[in-house]
């Protein structure tokens, strides 16, 4: 499972992989513009946006590209530890019950 997260706290760019790789994904952090994020967010199975650090321009571009390639998005206005927490717990529970 990979995930892309996007937004969020630069120092804390640790501590959301640390999270990430807890729940066996694979993780990619965008905590700023750099270049053509389009083509950095290849087709995960979830993007994660903290929208209280990001860029209105970061926003349309993960949106777009998640309904261009039928991808979750979760949105978040807290980009906290225990924020991320909530929606990996929120995220894998509704796998759980929608595979029974």
């Amino acid at each position: 499972m990979s995930i892309v997260i996007i937004g969020g706290n630069e120092r804390m760019e640790c501590k959301y992989k640390e999270i990430c790789k807890r729940h066996n994904c694979k993780v990619k952090v965008f905590t700023k513009v750099s270049g053509s994020l389009r083509s950095k967010i290849g087709n995960p199975d979830l993007i994660i946006l903290f929208t209280s650090t990001v860029s209105h321009k970061m926003v349309r571009c993960a949106v777009a590209e998640a309904e261009k390639n039928n991808i979750t998005i979760e949105r978040c206005h807290n980009s906290s530890i225990n924020a991320l927490k909530k929606i990996m717990e929120n995220y894998f529970s509704d796998k759980l019950a929608n595979a029974n």
